[in-house]
């Protein structure tokens, strides 16, 4: 029997590389006819830039004011990389934007997000991509190394692609 895919998480870092990654997304949501959320985690500050904002942004307005900026400026990118991956689709592939079905950031700690929202969307595939280290570091990076071990539905990670 064929397992069925009806909800596709599509996780972006907002690097360039997920644009890449929202590609296979797409285009796996395209051939399923599968629903596709578009999510993006804003990561907690260390307790260092933490401690570096309270220092010198001494007022408790301008402190919240940074804080909602932060957040302001990943919901920016987002509609920004959105909005050009879907004008440079060709035609013929226009209508994949209809089966996107939600796009949200959310606060938190990204594996554990990503995790707990694919099983909150009744997701049967997680889709994102993986960074580009170098030698010194692994080619997967944290997020997707967590993911992988605890998902319990199909995990794409799409490979690192240099910009041609």
């Amino acid at each position: 029997m064929k397992p069925t895919v009806t909800h596709i998480l599509f996780t972006t870092d907002l690097s360039e590389n997920s644009t890449y990654a929202l590609t296979h997304a797409a285009s796996m949501a395209k051939a399923t006819g599968a629903k596709l959320h578009v999510l993006h985690v804003v990561e907690p500050l260390s307790d260092d830039a933490r401690i570096t904002i309270q220092m010198f942004m001494q007022d408790d307005a301008s402190r919240a004011k940074a804080m909602g900026t932060r957040h302001e400026h990943a919901k920016a990118i987002l509609a920004e990389r959105q909005k050009n991956f879907w004008a440079a689709l060709p035609e013929e592939d226009k209508g994949v934007r209809d089966l996107v079905e939600s796009i949200e950031i959310v606060d938190g700690y990204p594996a554990e997000v990503i995790l707990r929202r694919a099983k909150e969307l009744q997701c049967d595939l997680i889709v994102l991509g993986a960074h580009d280290h170098g030698f010194s570091q692994t080619f997967l990076g944290t997020v997707a190394k967590r993911v992988l071990r605890r998902a319990d539905i199909p995990t794409l990670v799409v490979p690192y692609k240099a910009s041609e």
